[in-house]
């Protein structure tokens, strides 16, 4: 039998930010140094694209 993890065949997306997730937003906040509200509105304004929330938090 194939040990299937915890993710129950479903994989992780870790390159997508989840906005709705407050973890996910204060994780992004402190790692850019910004506010939670930042995120949130970086993440309505570009995508849930993690790469690209963080370039549009870098720039402001």
């Amino acid at each position: 039998m194939a040990n299937t993890g915890t993710t129950r065949g479903r994989n992780q997306d870790r390159a997508r930010v989840a906005g709705g997730q407050d973890h996910e937003m204060k994780y992004e906040a402190s790692k850019i140094g910004a506010s939670k509200a930042d995120v949130k509105s970086a993440v309505k304004s570009v995508g849930n694209s993690r790469k690209k929330v963080d370039d549009k938090l870098v720039r402001k």
